[in-house]
């Protein structure tokens, strides 16, 4: 059975592919991130839709690597009769997404053989094909794909998919494109897979090397970065949280999720990363992305949208998917959608006062929209809620929600004080600071164990706790700071990382089942330690998440310390981002350029 971290990722910044370690695509959705997947074997079998390209016989490849700065992939197989290899990419595309597979023989004769099977609509529909051109042409409703071969190579048609087999020696070269299109256009022009391969390392190369972090564990950070970019959705700056849905965060479970879609809860951190590291525009396109999601009535602000800020995510279940190693329901969509999260109205508050504080050019009405989110939050702040983890368990007063409504109103306090010309109700939102911390200290800690709690009167504990001095609510030498870090660690962590809270209690989030160490959580905690002065720690717990990413640099949103494999949506932003933010955080004031 295939692994998680088997995969690696190739995208166009409109959409992504996972290529396995055994030569095949098994994940795409075209023409964007969240539309109907065209190859779905990654959530059920080879029927529901794979591309493999491997020798004839061969099982698993014997490295792989991206190209350094980019985001092509290089796949090399070792057979008895010589050496082959792979060269996978999604060049940026002009108008249609375009997938790009390079055979190449490196030593000897090695005989490859292509299987191509698409299945639209989630691995549900099978394709008609006929060829036109010297081209395999697949057509079923909406959808069109295009698959042409240079130099053309013997194809045929077998167990409903598309087969090549050919013979590549030293310096030899097959180059694969499959392209798509709705069906009703006609075909796009053809792209040269050569000239494509030459202009995306070279743009790739040059984005790569803006990145102002210079300090260890440099390729890590960039490699960070290129995901994140890749995750991007370039028309619109919005920046998914995972390419994928449903991979389970407990094998077998029934967590899981559908993340091609945008979350507030990322977006300072987002910006964090992507200023720090010197992409100033990729941050501004994610701040207008934020600007044009959340406007309208404050009552009304979602925790995520669309790619473009669409607003109707419905959740529903695809029942002929078997799911990954078995794992179900598949999930298309996302009902948390419909939850009220205070906390996203500090995450915005605190976005929009980083990219002001940050030089970004600025923006009509941003501060106007700022005062309706403070003037909303006068009273909704009292609330309960589903908190930021999206549980399914019913409101409660979530600590670190009230947490992130006093970052609302004080970075609506801070930004009348350094911008006295705007207008806005200073004692007003002085007064609902004080009030918020107030009461978060009375209800949201226990003074007998010295630490916050993960709600109002409970003893449980959320690592979302560690980011209290992180946003300015308690200093890190604060000793209920400090306490609550040794209490979070004492009670989540779980052979050296973090979960995100207990899931023993069921009501909590209303689910059954666990779920494994959260790796954002764990970035969380290697900062909490930094900042309080037990930095050994700090570099030590970094490390050892380093060592979680795959062959290739990638993270999953979770990791199982128990059968040592990744967990849920793959590869996860929330994840880079945290890798990124703590490596500037540990490193970046005595080593970063």
């Amino acid at each position: 059975m295939h692994r998680i971290e088997d995969y690696a990722l190739i995208g166009d910044e409109q959409t992504a592919a996972l290529v396995g370690a055994d030569g095949s695509v098994d994940w795409l959705c075209l023409p964007r991130f969240d539309s109907a997947a065209c190859f779905a074997r990654l959530l059920g079998d080879e029927d529901n839709g794979h591309w493999r390209i491997a020798p004839a016989g061969a099982d698993r490849c014997a490295r792989r690597a991206y190209r350094p700065g980019t985001l092509i992939l290089d796949t090399d197989w070792e057979t008895p009769d010589g050496t082959v290899r792979v060269t996978d990419l999604m060049p940026q595309r002009d108008r249609a997404p375009d997938l790009v597979r390079i055979v190449q023989g490196v030593r000897g004769e090695v005989t490859v053989r292509s299987t191509l099977r698409l299945r639209f609509d989630y691995g549900s529909v099978v394709p008609w094909v006929r060829r036109e051109d010297g081209h395999r042409v697949a057509v079923a409703g909406p959808d069109s794909a295009w698959l042409r071969s240079v130099p053309e190579v013997h194809t045929w048609g077998e167990d409903l998919g598309t087969l090549s087999e050919f013979t590549v020696r030293e310096g030899e070269r097959v180059a694969f494109v499959l392209t798509w299109h709705p069906s009703h256009e006609p075909r796009p022009a053809l792209v040269d897979p050569y000239a494509s391969l030459r202009h995306s390392a070279a743009d790739w190369r040059a984005w790569s090397a803006r990145c102002r972090y210079d300090g260890p564990y440099r390729d890590a950070v960039v490699r960070s970065l290129i995901t994140l970019k890749a995750l991007t959705y370039a028309p619109t700056g919005g920046i998914v949280a995972a390419p994928t849905t449903s991979l389970p965060e407990e094998p077998g479970g029934v967590r899981n999720w559908d993340y091609r879609f945008c979350w507030l809860r990322d977006s300072t951190l987002t910006l964090n990363a992507l200023l720090a590291a010197g992409y100033q525009e990729e941050a501004e396109a994610w701040r207008n992305w934020l600007l044009r999601a959340v406007a309208g009535d404050p009552a009304d602000l979602q925790i995520m949208y669309g790619l473009a800020g669409e607003r109707r995510l419905p959740e529903f279940e695809l029942s002929w998917l078997s799911g990954f190693g078995g794992a179900t329901p598949v999930r298309i969509g996302n009902a948390a959608v419909d939850q009220l999260q205070l906390d996203v109205y500090g995450e915005v508050m605190d976005s929009l006062d980083l990219a002001r504080r940050s030089g970004l050019s600025p923006q009509p009405d941003v501060w106007a929209l700022q005062t309706v989110l403070m003037d909303y939050l006068r009273t909704a702040w009292r609330q309960p809620d589903e908190g930021l983890w999206e549980v399914r368990g019913g409101r409660r007063h979530f600590v670190h929600s009230k947490v992130m409504v006093w970052v609302a109103a004080d970075r609506a306090v801070r930004t009348l004080r350094e911008h006295p010309d705007f207008d806005g109700d200073l004692d007003g939102w002085r007064a609902l600071r004080d009030e918020v911390h107030r009461e978060v200290c009375e209800k949201g800690y226990d003074p007998e164990r010295n630490t916050f709690t993960q709600f109002y009167g409970s003893r449980e504990l959320d690592a979302a706790l560690l980011l209290i001095p992180r946003v300015g609510f308690l200093p890190p030498d604060d000793p209920r700071v400090l306490g609550t870090i040794d209490a979070v660690r004492a009670e989540l962590e779980q052979d050296g990382f973090l979960r995100r809270y207990s899931t023993d209690r069921a009501a909590v989030d209303g689910l059954p089942g666990d779920e494994g160490t959260f790796l954002v959580c764990s970035f969380w905690l290697a900062d909490a330690l930094h900042m309080t002065g037990r930095r050994k720690e700090a570099r030590e717990l970094f490390e050892r998440l380093l060592g979680l990413a795959n062959d290739v640099g990638l993270l999953a949103e979770e990791y199982d310390p128990v059968g040592g494999r990744l967990l849920g949506n793959f590869p996860q932003a929330f994840s880079h981002i945290g890798l990124v933010n703590t490596a500037f955080a540990l490193f970046g004031d005595e080593e970063a350029g």
